[in-house]
């Protein structure tokens, strides 16, 4: 839908004012502290983010244009072209590349918006701009928070964005979750979130799935949303893991959630 895809549009360009303002308020040598991502420091968030909106724009101009999308030799040379940048070039650069990918957002019409396709390849049908747009909103607001998380570990997620991305977020939950984490299966949770409030159900069988919530729930997890978020990205270390996220089961723990979403 069109006013989905118009939601975000402007939550990009939200997420990417906030990560800006946040970028300008660093020294140099904060550039290469360690993120909340594994085995990168900030500068290397801010290079993948960087190189993944210079790759997402060409797909969205392939798509505009009819011309295809990249081939994989294209991404390999953005990358590596990131990769040779210093801390600052880095840093600099994915604000230039981030504002062109939200502006050419932005700059689309109305049918646009409700009629464009892409076909992303790992989606079962081709994306519509709500569902490209939402991608890159899930990307960009979790390695935002890696950012974030390596000058204050109880930073939550983006509260500007975490409606959004709660609404979207079953779209991925078979992609990110590993059912096979867990021996005893199946498990047929209850999720009760805050901020915003939602209820409903998960269920870890042969894959992992949003479903109705259960009559009998094997788990009752309550949280804020924005950890439930983080939970799925595997942003969910003990550390940052906030007092409010209690779980009650007989069977399961809150380090087997974790295994199931290893994040990205």
């Amino acid at each position: 839908m069109t006013d989905r895809a118009d939601q975000t549009i402007d939550a990009l360009r939200r997420g990417h004012n906030h990560l800006t303002a946040v970028i300008h308020d660093l020294a140099s040598a904060d550039l290469t502290r360690p993120s909340g991502a594994s085995d990168w420091d900030v500068s290397q968030v801010l290079s993948h983010l960087g190189s993944g909106a210079e790759i997402s724009l060409a797909v969205l101009e392939g798509a505009l244009n009819a011309t295809g999308t990249p081939d994989a030799d294209f991404n390999k040379s953005v990358w590596a072209r990131w990769d040779d940048m210093s801390p600052v070039d880095r840093a600099e650069g994915f604000v230039a590349s981030n504002d062109a990918l939200v502006s050419r957002y932005e700059g689309l019409d109305a049918q646009t918006r409700g009629e464009l396709r892409v076909d992303l390849g790992f989606l079962p049908v081709a994306a519509d701009v709500a569902m490209l747009a939402g991608v890159r909103l899930t990307e960009f607001a979790h390695h935002t928070w890696d950012v974030e998380v390596a000058f204050d570990h109880a930073v939550p997620l983006l509260p500007a964005v975490t409606e959004l991305l709660l609404d979207q977020a079953g779209a991925f939950l078979n992609f990110l979750g590993k059912a096979e984490a867990l021996d005893a299966r199946p498990v047929r949770m209850t999720v009760h979130t805050t901020a915003p409030q939602r209820t409903f159900g998960l269920e870890v069988g042969d894959a992992v799935t949003l479903t109705d919530q259960p009559d009998r729930p094997d788990v009752v997890l309550n949280t804020p949303a924005e950890w439930w978020l983080r939970l799925t990205t595997g942003r969910h270390a003990p550390e940052h893991t906030p007092s409010q996220v209690s779980l009650t089961s007989d069977s399961l723990t809150l380090d087997d959630l974790r295994r199931v979403f290893p994040g990205f």
